[in-house]
């Protein structure tokens, strides 16, 4: 990918969210498109992979003076990367360490694990949906896409993306009930999604 301000004007004038990262590699480049992103469009954007391994070696002060809002999903060890904190710190006390970051820089993580956080610095959340069989290549491209798709037509918010952590981590264990956790893919979780909406609204429905 080459920055291209006029095709990255193109490509984003009717775009509500905006997932950046997947699969991007790592180059110099990449890390202009975040700049100039997160400097010029006040819109969510949902930074994972390839995206935090570039906003890793970048000075963290440019989120302080963004104009876009941004959701960051790093794992634990990427996590580390961005933060400067050790994995093992980071580990043993998950939830006060990601508060603090997420308040610090004004944007809402979410730390993926077995409990994943979401968090504003404020407003905090543990979602404990999900198993083993999604830890498979593109799961987390699973939710980013959720996340994004949910904040093209709503209100930006860490209950939002707790919501969007739920609804995948959900699908995710509708799909290893039917595939096991060995033989399961992440599209298998993007074809439950649909019924994991749909068993959350019976849910409710009842109680």
């Amino acid at each position: 990918m080459i920055f291209n301000e006029k095709q990255i004007a193109e490509a984003l004038k009717k775009v509500n969210a905006l997932a950046v990262g997947m699969g991007w590699g790592n180059s110099l480049e990449n890390e202009k498109i975040l700049i100039y992103i997160l400097k010029n469009y006040p819109i969510p954007v949902v930074i994972d992979a390839d995206g935090i391994n570039a906003l890793s070696k970048m000075n963290l002060e440019l989120l302080k003076n963004k104009k876009s809002k941004v959701i960051l999903t790093p794992h634990p060890k990427e996590f580390e990367r961005l933060s400067k904190i050790s994995i093992d710190r980071i580990k043993k006390d998950p939830l006060n360490i990601s508060k603090e970051f997420a308040k610090k820089y004004n944007v809402i993580l979410l730390l993926k694990g077995h409990r994943t956080i979401v968090t504003d610095g404020i407003n905090s959340y543990i979602v404990e949906k999900g198993g083993p069989g999604m830890a498979t290549a593109g799961s987390g491209d699973v939710l980013s896409g959720v996340i994004v798709g949910m904040l093209g037509s709503n209100n930006f918010s860490a209950k939002l993306v707790a919501a969007c952590a739920y609804i995948t981590g959900f699908a995710g264990e509708i799909a290893q009930e039917k595939y096991t956790d060995i033989s399961m893919k992440a599209s298998d979780t993007i074809e439950s999604i649909p019924e994991a909406i749909k068993r959350i609204r019976k849910y409710n429905d009842i109680n």
